[in-house]
């Protein structure tokens, strides 16, 4: 579905240099915090920005001849045609995308009680992600790329962006999702593989089950973080009890130091220590 290869692009304050792959029927996330290259990386796939180097193949071919219909896309801190009313963004969206589906588009906005009379600069915030994300599932894309969907939403306006997500992957088993987020929680329980991203590189890329089942936290006193065996810590960091350490091997440490304490691993967990531990 996409392969980024050695995509390289720089700013006088920054510098991407990123690889990664995508299969079809698959959800992947990129998670970083903000400025860590998550969006530069978006708009270079979605040739909106110039690369200095590497290879993009997106639907298989070439990144800059794709069919932009068969793409739907939301990017971070990017408007809507704000001063317009709804009914008359359904005009433009038309005209825009030659597979645009009215029918599933106004049930959705009837469905989230979008009101088309209304101009979108009224409304809320978490109406605009919803039909920002909306739009892109409108007309039947086979990629999305969803750069930060439920930045600044509350837990519930979270749930029913990725609800959406959700449903658009079980209509077509050929489609994929490509979503970022520094909202670890949201990618916990959506997505198939994890990339961690941070300035412009990927720390690491997991699936998600063996982030779940293999990763883990292990909280050792000094005297024990002496005596453990150290072949695979992957990050430390230094505690009031002593030390939090994080490992790929729990099942390693689960058998031969049954006497540790060892926290079961979360995507809050992982990328704090992987961005603060040493």
């Amino acid at each position: 579905m996409l392969k980024v290869n050695h995509v390289q692009k720089s700013y006088s304050h920054f510098h991407l240099d990123c690889s990664l792959e995508i299969k079809r029927g698959s959800i992947t996330g990129i998670i970083g915090k903000n400025g860590s290259g998550k969006t530069t990386l978006f708009k270079a796939i979605l040739n909106l920005i110039h690369i200095d180097s590497g290879d993009i193949i997106l639907l298989d071919k070439d990144y800059k001849e794709v069919d932009k219909n068969k793409i739907g896309c939301t990017l971070a801190n990017i408007s809507l045609c704000e001063y317009l009313k709804l009914k008359d963004l359904v005009d433009v969206l038309r005209n825009t995308y030659q597979d645009f589906d009215l029918d599933y588009f106004l049930q959705k906005c009837n469905q989230y009680q979008f009101p088309l009379d209304k101009k979108i600069n009224e409304f809320s915030t978490g109406m605009k992600a919803k039909l920002n994300v909306l739009i892109a599932l409108s007309h039947h894309a086979t990629f999305l790329i969803l750069d930060e969907p439920t930045n600044g939403l509350d837990v519930l306006a979270r749930e029913e962006i990725i609800d959406l997500i959700r449903e658009f992957m079980k209509e077509d088993e050929n489609r994929s999702v490509l979503i970022s987020s520094h909202i670890s929680s949201d990618l916990e329980g959506l997505c198939d593989d994890i990339y961690m991203i941070d300035g412009g590189k990927f720390l690491f890329h997991e699936t998600t089950d063996c982030l779940l089942d293999q990763y883990g936290l292990l909280k050792l006193t000094d005297k024990q973080f002496d005596q453990v065996d150290p072949s695979y810590f992957i990050k430390t960091r230094k505690e009031n009890y002593g030390y939090a350490v994080l490992t790929n091997q729990k099942q390693f440490y689960q058998e031969n130091y049954p006497e540790i304490i060892i926290e079961k691993n979360n995507f809050d967990t992982l990328f704090s220590m992987m961005l603060r531990g040493e």
